[in-house]
């Protein structure tokens, strides 16, 4: 049965700034990216379902809009229920490509919108102002009820919201404890958006750290678990990890019933120092912010 919203799992919503009072996204969702064979990929989707996640984020790059689709019809929860997020690559950033993605992404998920509609990547060779303008269109149009950017530097934050003709709700970045984003969180801060975190576990490299070891034995966690809860102590951030396993999705979630102390968030924080950048393809990735 799914859970209910009672459910410790139940993990607390955000708002944003710039968005209404209707605004609610989920602290956690689950993220799809690199997603398994499809006879297990719907399976997982329910099971996330049923653990209390409800947030899904996906995108048309990740090829999983389709099963997160089955797996909400699967799990018998309400539509109004969940806060679906999903993007549209920077091989669409033309207007009339934009808005087919976007079309053909709803088809995918058998929905009539989603609640969060994201620009995966900046594109270069295509005006920002056209791609912004084709994503406030979706908003205008019904298609997304919110809309945001994903890796976004800086610079393209602060002109992504001056010329955005919708005001923007969220940037979703590679934020970890082996990262420091401290100018792009603050940048993200100044203007109203809230931070989404994805490879919020550095792709598993940072769960055999002993600062965060020692920090997850004193309160009979797990290392992932006080990997996240360090990113969603935080004000104003929220995450989106991936997992493959039941028992890692059930893992993930379990976050709300310890805090950490000052002093472990200060401890963990300063593992940011190796500045370990895993998203970083060639083909698509801005000039980074530094620090």
């Amino acid at each position: 049965m799914p859970a209910d919203n009672t459910s410790p799992n139940f993990a607390p919503t955000l708002s944003s700034a710039n968005a209404g009072s209707d605004f609610a996204m989920p602290t956690v969702g689950y993220g799809t990216m690199l997603f398994p064979e499809p006879e297990r990929a719907v399976g997982l989707v329910v099971h996330a379902l049923e653990s209390g996640y409800r947030h899904i984020d996906t995108a048309r790059k990740y090829g999983s809009e389709q099963w997160v689709g089955e797996g909400i019809r699967a799990s018998g929860i309400a539509r109004e229920e969940l806060f679906v997020t999903t993007k549209v690559t920077e091989e669409d950033a033309h207007a009339a490509d934009f808005a087919r993605s976007v079309d053909t992404s709803l088809e995918a998920l058998g929905l009539d919108y989603v609640d969060l509609l994201l620009i995966h990547w900046p594109q270069s060779r295509v005006p920002l102002a056209e791609t912004l303008g084709a994503l406030a269109k979706a908003k205008r149009d019904g298609l997304a009820r919110h809309i945001g950017v994903s890796n976004f530097t800086i610079a393209l934050l602060d002109e992504a919201v001056n010329i955005c003709p919708e005001p923007l709700v969220t940037n979703q970045i590679e934020y970890h404890a082996y990262i420091r984003q401290d100018r792009l969180i603050a940048a993200c801060k100044r203007h109203g958006l809230l931070v989404t975190c994805h490879v919020p576990l550095a792709r598993g490299t940072l769960l055999g750290d002993p600062v965060i070891g020692a920090v997850a034995a004193a309160h009979g966690k797990t290392a992932a678990q006080v990997a996240l809860r360090w990113l969603v102590q935080q004000p104003d951030v929220a995450v989106v990890p991936r997992a493959l396993e039941f028992s890692e999705i059930e893992e993930n979630i379990d976050l709300f019933d310890f805090t950490l102390s000052e002093d472990e968030m200060e401890r963990i924080g300063a593992l940011r120092d190796k500045n370990s950048r895993l998203v970083d393809p060639e083909v698509r990735r801005p000039v980074w912010d530094v620090g």
